[in-house]
Parts: C-alpha cells; sequence; structure tokens
C-alpha cells in the first residue's frame, strides 16, 4: 500500500483522549451514529477522515 493510500485509524481510546472525554462519551457518539467506526474484533476503529468530519460538523462559528 502506498503512502498516498494508507489510511489512518484511532481506537477509541486515543479519541477519547484526545477530546478530553471519557471512553463512553466516544462509544455513545458511535452508537447514536455521529461517527461512523468500524468493528474488528472487540474494538473499535475510527478513520482519521471520519474524525475530522465529526469535528467540522461540531465546530461553533
Amino acid at each position: 500500500m502506498t503512502q498516498k493510500n494508507k489510511k489512518d485509524f484511532y481506537l477509541v481510546e486515543e479519541l477519547a483522549e484526545k477530546l478530553r472525554v471519557s471512553n463512553m462519551t466516544i462509544y455513545r457518539y458511535i452508537k447514536a451514529g455521529k461517527v461512523r467506526a468500524y468493528k474488528i474484533g472487540k474494538e473499535f476503529r475510527i478513520d482519521e477522515n471520519e474524525f475530522n468530519n465529526f469535528l467540522n460538523k461540531v465546530e461553533t462559528k
């Protein structure tokens, strides 16, 4: 896979730390459909682009 096609994913724990919220908050966002995630095994992965889209949606102007 070339660097250009490489996708970066976050774990729930990484996003929670980045946003300074609890892991449960991220799980609630996923369940509510606010953030799309992939479930691999028992863990969720959130695409970096999906995370950026989420941030743009909740941005205050």
